[in-house]
């Protein structure tokens, strides 16, 4: 029989040490990574969260407590399922208020490069004997799916608050045929009278026509098991009122309650509206809205009694309501006013990938929302709706939206635009499905519905999928071209920060974590990169995480190395941004030298020692034959070219810290959509998930060919912090970064591209017209005229996992004249 390593690991753990070091660890592939609301300890809190994380080594499995030291390794998805890690340190923990309970408590490991040695030789992880120490064997909270910390009774989702998430959500319930008595039910206009007259009110016969995301309100102190709730609009023939759903009803019945459902409800309870939530926009309805009250359904004091009335059971004489929708078309939506809800329907041309944002003014613990962008046409526009979708407690769909698919989208709010395209955003109250949920849906049978449908018929596949595009950083929409609000306001679209809280920001970003902060300078370096970094870690044994019981971090966010920035210096630029036909004239006049010849002309003797060890690998040696150059030329990091300001090399003698952060990584950029790698697609723009499953692919996508990007070097206003950013502009009117994106002609200068973020005119592939992008020496050409020019500079934060951040340059402003509001 094979010896198992987690068996004799928990051996080792005995009543003589309940403590284990080693540097001869087996790896063990993680299974499973869980998420909770932490216990609350004495002292600061250092999380709150817990983890619990599952492994095995192939012949049974174990579930740990992961120390609370280690949670970094989760937030930057360094620890994360279907990897292996080694284990050398831990310690078994007994529950000291409860017999018969325990459990291994990781406290220091390394994580393996790649992807698992162990899984791909184990046929079904599933099937593997969970271990539990000797005298634990009837422990459920070791063999449910349950925390270890025993207080707890629920998972949560492993990166949001709003998905079901475990075992104890039910959703395959079938409706009951129970035969009701109808003759005995109040309508929901007389609740009123009822609750000021403090009368136990009737059962009531209702149809729920709106549905809002699940709430999680857990916080440290609260005795609550099941700390859910969610609102639900319900109506009938009277008119319509909210009706809440509490606690550990929401795991058996949130899932079942469904828009179109027919409830018969008792021992309910009523309340008065609490006034600080969403509502749903329901004029369409046309039902009187009973807004005083609210119907509030408990497990307890009393137990409400909820009957899901089966579909066919339902009589034409009780009189409710049909659900109503109101549709629009993508040619409708500018006359839409600002804030006003919708639905839409639309074939899926992009799909973004999935990004985490903060949820601001939160009292609890710490809250992300889960979002992604997406593209989506009708036919009646030569523009697609721009789609802003937040997690809506529907994971199964979320995490399957993709190109090619017919997506419908209730309750989302129009967001009008100044000199831009709108976009729509999801509200409290916003369901999505996807090809393969629509059928039983009341919207079928919608006329708009119907009309879109009829459309889609006309369509080919194979030239959809060319105008398809998935994943990449985007983020719409840009700031206006001009800063008319004070970046001092917190409420700004990007909050002017000092260059030490950018450091402190980066440090404190976490997995998928976008954020869009204003910074002041000076560019004082450029550098022309031809290739974006890739993400694919090498299989190598040697860049394996080190034992860690700290932050990481640091080292990845600050980095003292500087740079080069080798171009000659150019003539000084005049106060105005030459055009394309000015810059190609100047350079002839002046003999500029070509490609090859000015890459040659790179010098390195008067580079400071602390800066020469960079130029190795981006410098190429001067080669004699131009075919030796061509060749160099191909290389990545061979050719570059740079500009930097005349006063950069002094100043950088002042510079306490460069942070460098400026790559672009090919996940930053987005791809074409296929149908035969759809499932590697969707796993590369979903969040990792919380249970490795076997069809969770190891293929990584080939590298997507990339027109090349800039490196800015941005020096602080005090010049005490310089950090470097990518700026990758928009080059094609395919690429979804180009909807909606203000297309003003000019002149390819450095600063007019950082202005504008894009090369113009922009090329158009689809339409086959032939436009001759600049090169990227007649854009650096003109960087001087950026010397000593005060700037703010919008900036893309987005953590890629491990040790990547994204850092991307959205936009740039003088300030002058009237283009920032200065106070």
């Amino acid at each position: 029989m094979e010896v198992s390593f987690l068996q004799r690991t928990l051996d080792c753990l005995s009543s003589r040490s309940l403590k284990l070091q080693t540097e001869e660890a087996a790896p063990v592939a993680v299974t499973a990574l869980q998420r909770y609301m932490c216990e609350q300890a004495e002292g600061q809190q250092l999380d709150s969260y817990s983890y619990d994380v599952t492994v095995t080594d192939g012949v049974c499995r174990a579930k740990c407590f992961v120390h609370p030291s280690l949670n970094h390794l989760v937030h930057t998805n360094i620890l994360r399922t279907g990897v292996d890690i080694y284990i050398t340190q831990g310690s078994f923990v007994y529950n000291e208020r409860r017999l018969g309970h325990g459990f291994i408590c990781i406290e220091k490991l390394r994580c393996a490069v790649g992807g698992s040695a162990v899984l791909p030789l184990i046929k079904d992880v599933g099937s593997l004997p969970m271990l539990v120490k000797h005298g634990m064997e009837r422990s459920v909270v070791l063999q449910s799916d349950v925390p270890l910390q025993v207080s707890r009774k629920h998972y949560l989702s492993l990166w949001n608050n709003d998905d079901p998430e475990g075992d104890i959500w039910t959703s395959g319930c079938p409706p009951s045929d129970t035969v009701l008595d109808v003759s005995k039910i109040t309508l929901l206009r007389s609740l009123e009278s009822c609750f000021r007259n403090a009368w136990k009110p009737l059962p009531l016969l209702v149809k729920i026509i709106h549905k809002s995301r699940l709430r999680y309100y857990g916080k440290f102190g609260l005795k609550i098991d099941y700390p859910f709730q969610a609102y639900f609009e319900v109506a009938d023939q009277s008119g319509t009122m909210s009706l809440v759903l509490w606690n550990e009803l929401c795991p058996e019945f949130y899932q079942r309650l469904n828009v179109g459902t027919v409830l018969y409800l008792q021992n309910y309870t009523l309340k008065q509206s609490y006034s600080n939530r969403s509502h749903p926009q329901m004029d369409h309805h046309r039902l009187k809205t009973f807004s005083s009250i609210e119907i509030c359904l408990n497990p307890r004091n009393p137990a409400s009694v909820i009957t899901v009335v089966s579909p066919k059971s339902v009589l034409p004489q009780w009189g409710l309501p049909e659900v109503s929708y109101q549709f629009i078309t993508r040619s409708e939506l500018e006359n839409v006013s600002n804030n006003s809800a919708c639905d839409v329907i639309g074939l899926v041309t992009f799909v973004g990938r999935v990004e985490r944002v903060k949820s601001k003014g939160n009292k609890g613990p710490e809250k992300y929302w889960t979002y992604r962008w997406i593209h989506a046409v009708d036919g009646t526009s030569g523009h697609p709706f721009i789609l802003e979708v937040f997690s809506s407690s529907q994971p199964e769909i979320f995490s399957r939206i993709c190109p090619m698919t017919y997506l419908v989208c209730t309750q989302m709010r129009v967001c009008q635009v100044q000199n831009s395209l709108p976009y729509l955003t999801s509200s409290c109250e916003t369901e999505t499905f996807i090809t393969g949920y629509h059928k039983g849906q009341p919207y079928v049978s919608d006329p708009k519905v119907k009309s879109f449908i009829q459309w889609t018929k006309t369509l080919k596949d194979n030239v959809v999928l060319q105008k398809t595009a998935v994943g990449g950083q985007y983020c719409y929409p840009r700031p206006p071209q001009k800063c008319t609000q004070s970046l001092s306001d917190p409420s700004a679209q990007a909050p002017l920060i000092a260059a030490a809280d950018l450091k402190r920001e980066l440090e404190t970003l976490q997995y998928r974590e976008h954020k869009r902060l204003a910074i002041q300078g000076q560019i004082t370096a450029v550098r022309y990169m031809k290739s974006p970094k890739t993400t694919e870690p090498q299989q190598t044994q040697e860049n394996e995480v080190p034992d860690v019981s700290t932050d990481v971090r640091e080292q990845a966010v600050s980095d003292t190395h500087n740079d080069p920035s080798t171009a000659e210096q150019t003539s000084e630029a005049s106060s105005t941004s030459p055009s394309v036909e000015e810059i190609s004239a100047s350079r002839r006049k002046r003999g500029i030298p070509t490609r090859e010849a000015k890459r040659t002309s790179l010098t390195r003797g008067s580079v400071p020692a602390k800066r020469r060890a960079g130029l190795e690998t981006t410098v190429q040696e001067e080669k004699d034959s131009d075919s030796e150059s061509e060749e160099a030329h191909n290389v990545e990091g061979s050719d570059v070219l740079s500009w930097e300001s005349s006063s950069w090399l002094e100043q950088q003698q002042e510079v306490k810290e460069h942070l460098c952060q400026g790559a672009l990584y090919q996940d930053s950029i987005s791809r074409r959509f296929t149908f035969d790698e759809k499932d590697v697609l969707l796993q590369w723009g979903n969040l990792q998930p919380t249970r490795w499953a076997p069809e969770q692919t190891t293929d990584t996508i080939p590298p997507v060919v990339c027109q090349g990007y800039y490196q800015v070097t941005i020096l602080g206003i005090n010049m005490q912090i310089a950090i470097d950013a990518a700026f990758f502009p928009v080059v094609s009117s395919d690429e979804p970064r180009a909807v909606g994106l203000p297309q003003d002609p000019h002149g390819n200068t450095m600063l007019s591209c950082l202005s504008s973020g894009f090369l113009c005119p922009l090329s158009d592939t689809a339409n086959h017209s032939e436009t001759t992008l600049p090169e990227p020496e007649d854009v650096l050409e003109t960087a001087c005229e950026l010397e000593d020019m005060h700037v703010v500079c919008f900036l893309d934060l987005c953590h890629l996992g491990g040790d990547k951040v994204e850092v991307l340059i959205n936009k740039m402003y003088r300030v002058t004249d009237d283009e920032v509001q200065q106070n």
